[in-house]
């Protein structure tokens, strides 16, 4: 009963009017975008499924889809039709899967895509709808996966919150980087630890909550805020706890009442609490419309044709910026089918490796890749590890996550920042039993350089403009034991290796050669 009562309720549908034939379209170039973006589409929602930081994403369509629903009465006497001004946000978008596309950022890919799924609502719909809809439609900008950028942030904010809390209770301890140490023991704020989950999940919750319990925007702010920092500092308190148990019941029990407790108790008391503190403060009534007078007073000539020329140009424009990509982009490939060689560093033997704990960076996708041992006359000993790479792109980057000195499926853990010699980055890692340093640089070109954001960006510029891709990673590390200190021992290699930039472009021109 229930299909034939379907069917017989899309027979009843006047498909040439306003409302079914403007969803029409927008439902096929919704298809068009997510079928052209298919990779970065299923990115997101592999992302969804499988990582616990982002579950809360599957639930963002179905509530920005009864958000409308709640406002279905009110838009049907608006007539939704085609709009130029709503390619604005289409282009925008696609300009930041462009630029995400041609750095390696996921995130600028898949905020681009999402933004112009956004922004084909406008201009398939109209100004009217536009802002009858404006939340739901800005709501699902929560479908993109955000936050990891600030796990390091928070491993350290929280880490300073532990300290706090324990000089209170009167605990001493110790804090380096993430590593407080106390009389029962040392602890890591680890990156499961920083509470990023809960603030990502705190931030949709709180928006949604903001928005459909108060009417005032100072409210709607206060409340947000309050939201988010109580997440922050209860997160804190979650980590101090931790500790705070294993002197009466030790670490294990700890550890386990951490994840299991705090992971599904905790958390959700927090979340009630905020919404039971803010409850007194709703001032949105149950009768109260959702779409103002003036957005159903906006006076609109409907014309029938724009809708479907705005169609062929959003998705001109998304085509637009893969076409540019296709095309710059293979400008500057070359194939590196040479051997890459360990260079001699003058008053430094190759040895076997030595390793208190073993260390191996991560560089996927390398076109070339070689790790040698030295020690000097003084006992000093360092590792090299140079990765050189034609080209960049998915699945093969000089810098993003894991990439690079830290594994993060390792057992290494980063620590804190080091000083590095001649503008490299510094970072001093611990694993069970091991302390090191590592020095990073990066060459693209002329660009000798540390920073992961300066390598970000000059391979932006290649990829847009044609120019060369290739990029190297020169990785100077040593163990800190004791008489024997690491930083030393880099500043002294680095000093006889030499300038990392002509080294590189001589490395470069090894790979390159038949």
């Amino acid at each position: 009963m229930t299909v034939l009562a379907l069917r017989q309720s899309l027979r009843m549908i006047d498909w040439s009017a306003p409302w079914p034939r403007q969803l029409r379209m927008l439902a096929l170039v919704w298809l068009t975008l997510i079928a052209l973006f298919a990779r970065d589409a299923a990115d997101m929602a592999a992302i969804w499924w499988n990582a616990s930081t982002y579950t809360h994403c599957l639930f963002i369509l179905p509530l920005a889809g009864w958000l409308i629903w709640q406002r279905a009465d009110e838009l049907k006497p608006i007539q939704p039709q085609g709009w130029f001004w709503g390619l604005l946000p289409v282009a925008a978008g696609a300009l930041g899967w462009l630029l995400g596309e041609a750095a390696g950022v996921a995130l600028f890919r898949h905020a681009g895509l999402v933004l112009m799924l956004q922004g084909s609502v406008g201009a398939l719909l109209g100004p009217q709808v536009t802002r009858a809809i404006l939340f739901p439609l800005f709501y699902l900008a929560f479908l993109v996966p955000f936050g990891e950028e600030a796990v390091p942030m928070l491993q350290m904010i929280t880490a300073h919150l532990c300290m706090l809390f324990l000089g209170w209770t009167g605990i001493p301890a110790h804090m380096e980087g993430v590593f407080i140490t106390t009389p029962f023991g040392l602890f890591e704020v680890a990156e499961a630890c920083s509470g990023v989950k809960f603030l990502v999940a705190m931030t949709a919750y709180a928006a949604l909550a903001a928005h459909v319990c108060f009417v005032s925007w100072r409210k709607r702010i206060a409340f947000f805020a309050a939201a988010v920092i109580t997440s922050v500092l209860a997160n804190g308190f979650r980590a101090f706890s931790t500790i705070w148990l294993s002197q009466y019941w030790g670490t294990e029990f700890a550890a386990s009442i951490d994840h299991i407790i705090y992971g599904w108790f905790f958390f959700g008391s927090v979340m009630l609490v905020v919404m039971a503190v803010g409850w007194r403060f709703f001032d949105r009534k149950l009768d109260m419309p959702w779409v103002s007078d003036a957005t159903k007073a906006m006076a609109q000539p409907v014309r029938s044709r724009l809708a479907a020329l705005v169609s062929i140009a959003v998705l001109a424009v998304a085509l637009s910026a893969q076409g540019w990509l296709a095309v710059a982009g293979a400008m500057g490939r070359s194939t590196m089918p040479g051997l890459v060689t360990v260079p001699e560093v003058p008053g430094w033997s190759r040895v076997d490796a030595n390793h208190a704990f073993p260390w191996v960076p991560r560089f996927d996708g390398a076109d070339h890749r070689v790790t040698a041992h030295f020690r000097n006359a003084k006992g000093q000993q360092v590792d090299l590890v140079i990765a050189v790479y034609a080209w960049q792109e998915e699945g093969r980057e000089l810098v993003g996550f894991g990439q690079g000195a830290l594994d993060t499926e390792s057992e290494w853990s980063w620590t804190r920042a080091a000083e590095a010699p001649n503008g490299g980055k510094g970072d001093l890692i611990f694993a069970p039993g091991a302390e090191r340093e590592v020095a990073s640089y990066y060459v693209l070109g002329d660009l000798v350089t540390g920073s992961a954001t300066r390598v970000k960006l000059e391979t932006l510029k290649a990829r847009l403009t044609g120019g060369d891709q290739a990029a190297t990673a020169i990785l100077i590390s040593a163990e800190d034991r004791p008489g024997h200190d690491a930083q030393a021992a880099i500043a002294a290699f680095a000093s006889e290796l030499g300038a990392v930039g002509p080294l590189a472009a001589q490395l470069v021109a090894q790979a390159r050669k038949d």
